[in-house]
């Protein structure tokens, strides 16, 4: 078990960034890799022990095999994942940040593993992306249909338009960094990937988390509207709060990064 665990860790890059002695697990979302937190892990060092990964679809890890699209056709085996690695590293009583899907992993892992985090601090997360008659999730199933369609006939040109999308258009670089994210990933991966993130339905679990959490949630989010953080923190059992952070795009840790960290400082106390 510890020589998977170990062999888990590197076969996800997993690296520890910072001479603090608490740990904080970064985790990026769709698509990403954990370049995506190279603006915040700098200030973060300076107080925690961050450990960044990459999830199995991403374009970073070496190995085509480690993503199995019928192993990961919910978020349950990346959660198994999570622990795994966190385990493979002694981690426990941990800050989990995770970004977009990787907000309900370690939701999931934390209703699994309730020793291994102290903390979830969850970045534009959803635990459902499809509107239903009670719950606006912020698609429409034809909506949701349209985006898996794209993804099958055009991955490449659908990612660079999603990047557009999702990314403040007044930052530029950081429009170009995911673009290069996304394209860095295959289309046999971003596929069943896609489709277990927009299909995904995790509302069942919230009541289940006792975790204290903090849920981020920026202005303008094209892709999670600010609904979604409300109800998820009305359905959190555990105890839970929500901070907006002003400015566009799904990705503050690109283009508002500075805030985020004045966030993040406030919500943790540095």
């Amino acid at each position: 078990m510890v020589k998977q665990e170990q062999g888990l860790s590197a076969a996800l890059n997993a690296k520890v960034i910072g001479s603090g002695t608490e740990p904080m697990i970064l985790a990026h979302g769709f698509g990403g890799d954990q370049s995506i937190w190279d603006k915040i892990t700098p200030f973060l060092a300076q107080h925690y022990k961050i450990i960044v990964f990459d999830w199995p679809f991403s374009g970073s890890v070496k190995d085509p095999n480690l993503y199995d699209p019928v192993k990961y056709s919910s978020y349950d085996a990346f959660a198994n994942d999570l622990i795994t690695l966190l385990d493979g590293n002694c981690i426990k009583s941990s800050v989990f940040m995770g970004h977009s899907m990787s907000g309900m992993i370690g939701c999931i892992a934390s209703t699994k593993r309730p020793d291994l985090f102290k903390k979830l601090i969850l970045i534009g997360a959803s635990p459902r992306y499809i509107n239903t008659d009670d719950y606006e999730g912020g698609f429409s199933s034809s909506g949701i249909e349209e985006i898996i369609s794209n993804v099958e006939t055009d991955y490449f040109s659908w990612a660079s338009n999603f990047a557009s999308l999702v990314v403040d258009s007044k930052d530029p670089l950081s429009v170009e960094k995911l673009q290069k994210c996304l394209s860095s990933m295959r289309p046999e991966v971003a596929l069943p990937l896609a489709k277990t993130v927009f299909y995904s339905d995790e509302r069942e679990i919230l009541d289940k988390v006792m975790t204290p959490c903090t849920i981020i949630q920026t202005t303008s989010d094209i892709v999670v509207p600010n609904s979604v953080a409300h109800y998820m923190q009305e359905k959190i059992k555990g105890k839970s709060t929500v901070e907006m952070i002003e400015t566009n795009g799904h990705f503050p840790q690109l283009t508002a990064h500075q805030h985020l960290v004045q966030v993040l400082g406030g919500v943790l106390g540095f």
